[in-house]
């Protein structure tokens, strides 16, 4: 039979012409993907819209050259003239060999073509993610990383469903309308991930906190790192990776610390009875005093606050700028300790040991 096949397309030279073909494409296939791409280089070019060469020809070169080549190693196959008895020859139950390469090459292209947009997606998301982070505000870069997931989604079904159609020729029709009644049910089965889907479109439309921002939620606190479809990912100060179901997100209480206008810091000095109304009237002048000397503080506070059990509360206060770095705040509220420590001995004033 290979034999039969191999002499008539031989005599009629469509075999030479197919593997020429193929050769050709195989050689050439980077000079003509990346004529291709040169073009619609210099076409968004001309439009003023800022791109980068390298990382253009780096994500879109190599997919682009794939579907160049099985395209026209598919296109050269289909005029292919194949014996009949070859192209009826059954190879497993009812499948012919006409049918199996038909199957294969409409889903090896339908493949490579979904590779090649979905590169189109990434760049086109590096793009816009380098002109989101010249602004100061991370909204646009959140907005970015879930419509690329999202759109890569969309992507991969319709290519399943040309899969289907093309492939196996299949009525996607009556297959859309049964998966719609096979989806209320699992829809029914997954609940919570269709809520989680829900919240996620709420915190990208609705902002109460952005990628890199520092919240406090339930038990959690940290850097949001990622805003995904299901989850948020937070880095906390332990340096944890904590995943939060974007739902908990929406129904909880969000503190989201980097909104705070400044960073405040709260001292309670618990005094002994003992000591003078004089005493603390002197500390508390001396503490003032210092305070309004430090430029990294924006604000403060002393006051004599409460009479608590066998103890004299005063209440110390302080306000850095928000723009501090943890560190700094950490290191403001230190010396604000030592600060407190120092004035306490020369005045000779006991503190209990319910200070905090």
């Amino acid at each position: 039979m290979l034999e039969t096949f191999w002499n008539i397309n031989t005599q009629n030279n469509t075999l030479y012409i197919v593997i020429a073909v193929i050769i050709g494409a195989f050689l050439f296939r980077k000079y003509v993907s990346k004529l291709i791409a040169t073009f619609f280089y210099n076409a968004i070019k001309k439009t003023g819209y800022p791109i980068n060469k390298d990382a253009y020809y780096n994500l879109l070169i190599k997919p682009l050259q794939q579907f160049l080549l099985w395209l026209t190693i598919i296109l050269a196959l289909d005029k292919l003239v194949l014996p009949t008895q070859f192209e009826n020859t059954k190879i497993a139950g009812n499948i012919t060999v006409h049918q199996l390469l038909y199957f294969v090459s409409t889903a090896v292209i339908i493949y490579v073509f979904c590779r090649f947009l979905l590169s189109i997606i990434e760049y086109i998301a590096a793009v816009l993610e380098n002109r989101a982070n010249k602004t100061e505000t991370q909204g646009d870069n959140q907005l970015i990383v879930f419509f690329k997931d999202f759109f890569k989604v969309i992507l991969i079904i319709v290519g399943v469903l040309l899969l289907l159609k093309y492939a196996l020729k299949q009525d996607i029709g009556n297959l859309l309308t049964g998966l719609s009644i096979v989806g209320a049910a699992i829809a029914l089965d997954t609940k919570e991930s269709l809520e989680n889907l829900i919240a996620s479109f709420v915190i990208f439309f609705d902002k109460p906190f952005t990628t890199g921002d520092e919240l406090k939620v339930q038990n959690v606190s940290g850097v949001v790192e990622r805003i995904g479809l299901r989850s948020t990912r937070i880095r906390t100060g332990d340096k944890t990776y904590v995943t939060v179901p974007n739902k908990q997100m929406v129904d909880s209480v969000v503190d989201n610390l980097s909104e705070r206008t400044k960073r405040r810091a709260v001292m309670h000095l618990e005094i002994a009875t003992t000591t003078s109304p004089q005493q603390i009237e002197t500390f508390k002048n001396n503490l003032l005093f210092e305070l309004e000397n430090n430029k990294n503080l924006i604000d403060y506070h002393v006051h004599f606050n409460d009479f608590v059990k066998n103890a004299i509360q005063l209440k110390v206060e302080i306000f850095t700028d928000s723009s501090f770095t943890y560190d700094e705040y950490i290191k403001q509220k230190e010396n604000t300790n030592f600060l407190i420590l120092k004035l306490l001995a020369d005045l000779n004033i006991i503190l209990t040991d319910k200070s905090v």
